[in-house]
């Protein structure tokens, strides 16, 4: 981090005091400056914070099904989402990164600044608790989590494109992975999705399967609109 100052303001705005700082020197340090980077504490990271944001709408919303959950859920963990939490409590100023990301605006980018947020939580744990993590957690949700509608999610493009295929009678749609570049930890998935009436088939591409399968229904959808 840049100094200690910064520290001890972004640890202010996340409601959370590391006994290790070390820690979140880790979380907010990504791998183009330094091996020892965010990474594994952004796995951590990651499945706690399904989990918070998981529990914490089922209770809220015991009438939902499960279909609806996972809408709502997927409104609430992903990059974009991450990245303006991330924004709010400043946490690009705090990055550490290698020269190549500095020059090219790495320190607003939004994959890196959801990923450093995921890693946060995942500090947060390790230097304390899993109740802990989920306390800093719905602290930065907090508002979020008080304006949801449940009524305003819309349903995720692999839905979206059933529904409209069913629609028209027609098969449901199957989708193929091309290819599976980067690291174990880093990984980047190409599919295709291959749908009747369609000449080609619609790619799309994710930081894991089940994203880059939604990437891929949703240009199926736009193709589907264009005809």
């Amino acid at each position: 981090m840049a100094d200690n100052k910064a520290r001890v303001d972004l640890e202010l705005r996340l409601t959370y005091t590391f006994r290790q700082p070390g820690l979140l020197e880790q979380a907010l340090t990504h791998r183009s400056k330094n091996a020892e980077n965010y990474e594994r504490l952004e796995f951590l990271g990651d499945s706690i914070l399904g989990f918070v944001i998981s529990a914490e709408i089922y209770n809220r919303y015991p009438n939902l099904y499960e279909g609806e959950l996972t809408r709502l859920r997927a409104s609430l963990v992903n990059k974009n989402t991450l990245a303006a939490l991330a924004r709010n409590i400043e946490l690009g100023g705090c990055l550490r990164l290698g020269e190549g990301e500095l020059k090219s605006g790495g320190f607003d980018r939004d994959s890196i600044l959801a990923d450093s947020l995921e890693a946060v939580f995942g500090a947060v744990c390790k230097d304390s608790n899993v109740e802990e993590a989920a306390r800093v957690i719905l602290h930065l949700y907090h508002d979020r989590l008080r304006d949801l509608d449940p009524r305003s999610i819309p349903k995720d493009p692999k839905t979206q494109l059933q529904e409209y295929l069913q629609k028209l009678s027609l098969p449901t749609p199957t989708y193929v992975v091309q290819k599976v570049t980067g690291d174990p930890h880093n990984q980047n998935f190409m599919v295709e999705c291959h749908v009747s009436g369609l000449d080609v088939p619609a790619r799309g591409e994710g930081g894991s399967r089940r994203l880059a399968e939604q990437d891929a229904a949703a240009q199926a959808l736009d193709l589907l609109s264009r005809r």
